[in-house]
């Protein structure tokens, strides 16, 4: 059993320091008041996923500020796209502010703004090498359903928030958005099609390899 205390947790959240570029955007997205921005132990696990892949093809269902859209590309191939999904345009513009802002071109970003259980349907089976799901929790097992059917064989599914607060871990917590995400977290642990693991990064972030 793990005897791992809390200034150790600290310490490796913030052991890859974040890049300003990302701080800024971070400070953007504290700013909203659903786009609570991933973690930074979070995002440096995600541009460590993309890289280690070599994703080129990554689907993001929560724009947010931009924050982990940057982890991503920070970690993909130069001609890498990132294709991004939020239903509010002023998050989009925010992310885009920050695409910009470290460099990026335009061509290595398709932001789509619409509700991703509309947008998602219209994607290419089998086309992507990882899906990152970063937005409403009671909507997560139907991004879910789409991002397994979206990824290739040995892609990448990415589940932030999979903690929520430390409440998964705790039984006797049962309101609407903690249950949806323990049962969902278990049902992809009992996949067959995926080899998964829950990281005690940020706020949780689920991992799964698609077979």
């Amino acid at each position: 059993m793990s005897t791992l205390k809390p200034a150790s947790w600290s310490y490796a959240e913030d052991f890859v320091p974040e890049p300003e570029v990302i701080e800024q955007a971070r400070s953007r997205g504290l700013a909203f008041e659903a786009a609570t921005p991933v973690g930074t132990g979070a995002g440096a696990t995600l541009r460590l996923l993309t890289a280690a892949i070599g994703a080129r093809h990554v689907i993001e269902v929560g724009t947010g500020a931009g924050t982990s859209g940057l982890w991503l590309l920070a970690g993909m191939p130069q001609d890498g796209v990132l294709t991004t999904i939020d239903i509010s345009p002023e998050h989009q513009k925010a992310a885009r502010e920050a695409y910009a802002a470290a460099g990026y071109p335009t061509q290595r970003t398709r932001v789509i703004s619409g509700r991703a259980t509309d947008v998602l349907p219209r994607m290419t089976d089998g086309a992507y090498d990882m899906v990152l799901i970063d937005a409403d929790k009671a909507s997560y097992p139907a991004y879910v359903e789409h991002g397994l059917r979206l990824l290739r064989s040995g892609g990448v599914l990415a589940l932030d928030n999979m903690l929520w607060h430390d409440k998964v871990a705790d039984p006797a917590a049962r309101d609407g958005e903690t249950s949806i995400l323990r049962d969902l977290g278990k049902s992809l642990r009992d996949n067959d099609d995926l080899l998964p693991a829950l990281l005690p990064v940020s706020d949780g972030l689920l991992i799964a390899v698609k077979r």
